[in-house]
């Protein structure tokens, strides 16, 4: 039964937890499978990392302590520990960008019953007296319907955190710093200010992530020349008027996916292979790639398909025209574009067909 004296509690909950450890363990398991289940699902969201914990002993004896044991005993409520410790089990997902948070927590909730929410980043900012940037924590249960999976656990509760990468850095660092209630001003100010930068850095990377996908979609200006379908006619194709802006990611995109309707560039195959055709051409310009392109790329065309038609096993992707490309327009220039092998079955060709 349920008392105030807080030593026999204290050991009934430690037979407790060590009676129901393999079964909590069991859970968490569970738990942390199903949530990068549904999570990793959902393509609205980047998710760094699920992972889940089954928390200390002694670590939920501290936490009754210093959260619920005084007031209990003040209104001289008998209690038992582990109906107080609701995070028993917990489950950690790690998000790319702040807005992804309340994404996290729709996905989940359509699948696990809500016990509670608690924004802790808004709890932080409503008061300048706390540190700290923690995200957004859900007391969950398993769902009626969904996840049947999960039936053995129907009646364990578990706290769902969902943080960014930023704020998990932030914990982790928080956790640390000792002493932070009734500490020197000056020592206060130092960690509201570092906490500052934390919340900046969110915030930051979630707008270059917006800015950089509103540069990739921005239709191009009139001014701007276009690249040829590959299939159709390059000399068709409009011309820059031309302010000779340089090449980077984002240009070289916009001029490949029309050449490229059908192929998805990957970011960090096109961060290096931009790089590497800066290093070919020091100051190249989005006009002159472009330009290359159009009056090259019949030619390439048609020796892919030659190509191809010798090699059914092999690869002719669009980095492969777009280097024979670069490589017909200067030969001197851009021969790092091709290896040995390519640029002699190339000049081959050129030779018979050119």
């Amino acid at each position: 039964m349920a008392s105030l004296d807080f030593e026999r509690e204290e050991s009934r909950f430690r037979a407790f937890y060590a009676a129901q450890r393999p079964a909590l363990e069991a859970a968490c398991a569970a738990f942390t499978s199903a949530i990068a289940g549904v999570v990793g699902d959902a393509r609205s969201v980047d998710v760094s990392k699920v992972e889940g914990r089954v928390k200390d002993v002694d670590e939920c004896i501290r936490k009754f302590a210093r959260k619920y044991r005084p007031g209990l005993e003040e209104s001289n409520t008998p209690y038992e520990i582990q109906h107080w410790i609701t995070d028993l089990v917990g489950v950690r997902v790690v998000c790319l960008y702040e807005d992804e948070l309340e994404k996290v927590a729709q996905i989940v909730r359509s699948h696990f019953a809500v016990i509670d929410v608690t924004d802790k980043a808004s709890a932080v900012e409503s008061t300048e007296a706390s540190f700290g940037y923690k995200g957004l924590h859900l007391d969950l249960r398993p769902g009626q319907r969904d996840l049947p999976a999960l039936a053995a656990h129907a009646d364990q509760p578990f706290e769902l955190q969902v943080r960014t990468i930023i704020q998990d850095s932030w914990s982790v660092l928080d956790h640390k710093i000792k002493y932070k209630k009734s500490i020197p001003g000056q020592l206060k100010r130092r960690i509201n200010v570092l906490s500052a930068l934390f919340e900046l850095a969110d915030r930051e990377f979630r707008q270059i992530r917006d800015e950089t996908a509103a540069e990739l979609l921005q239709a191009p200006d009139e001014t701007e020349e276009v690249g040829a379908e590959m299939d159709g006619d390059a000399a068709t194709a409009p011309k820059y008027s031309s302010l000779g802006s340089e090449l980077n990611a984002f240009t070289f995109l916009k001029i490949a996916t029309h050449f490229f309707k059908d192929f998805e560039f990957d970011p960090s195959k096109v961060d290096s292979f931009v790089d590497d055709i800066q290093a070919w051409s020091p100051g190249i310009t989005r006009a002159r790639f472009n330009t290359l392109m159009r009056e090259t790329v019949g030619t390439v065309k048609r020796y892919k398909q030659h190509f191809e038609e010798q090699n059914p096993q092999g690869s002719f992707n669009p980095y492969t025209v777009i280097r024979h490309c670069l490589y017909l327009a200067n030969r001197t220039q851009f021969r790092p574009a091709l290896r040995n092998v390519a640029r002699e079955a190339f000049e081959s060709w050129l030779a018979d067909n050119g």
